[in-house]
């Protein structure tokens, strides 16, 4: 139950969607913010940055972003929930791309420390063809994902023990993207 009054039942509304719901005017900019950050245009795939994304809620042990974003990036990548899994339990076996590596390296630094990310990371991910923005992009999303999960866990929201919950929502977001499927 969460340590605030939502409003919402928070089986229907879990996680960060029931704070989304009753919190509108920050609950838009987030969502907004998750809608530039995941799904804008971009190099990497919407599948690669929902698995960053995945990836930093996993370190943190935020069970709603964990699985929440692990099925969002298993519905958009051809590997599905098997490889997301692989990347969460064994990055370095995984078989992902190198650059991809790289910077979930590099997200996985920002989740430990702010300062944890070093100029030989940032180096070897531009050996792998990492542009730029895609190691700026991966700061952030990482940066925005602890408080994103520091959000969700502070406020002590519900998460669903069935994985079937979070694929049902994955949908709903590969297909309209979170302002529109949140706010």
């Amino acid at each position: 139950m969460a340590y605030i009054e939502l409003g919402v039942s928070e089986a229907q509304y879990p996680g960060i969607i029931g704070l989304l719901e009753t919190q509108p005017r920050t609950g838009r900019v987030l969502s907004e913010l998750a809608d530039v950050l995941l799904r804008a245009p971009h190099t990497l795939t919407p599948g690669e940055r929902e698995l960053i994304a995945a990836y930093v809620s996993g370190l943190n042990n935020c069970q709603f972003c964990c699985n929440s974003h692990s099925a969002i990036a298993a519905a958009q990548m051809d590997e599905g929930m098997r490889l997301v899994e692989r990347v969460r339990t064994d990055l370095a076996g995984a078989p992902i791309s190198e650059k991809l590596r790289s910077l979930l390296r590099i997200a996985g630094a920002v989740q430990e420390s702010r300062r944890a990310v070093s100029p030989d990371m940032v180096a070897a991910a531009r050996v792998q063809g990492a542009t730029d923005l895609e190691i700026h992009d991966t700061v952030l999303i990482a940066a925005a994902f602890c408080m994103y999960n520091r959000y969700v866990d502070g406020l002590g929201t519900f998460a669903p023990d069935d994985p079937g919950a979070y694929a049902q929502k994955a949908q709903n977001i590969v297909e309209k993207g979170y302002v529109e499927s949140i706010t």
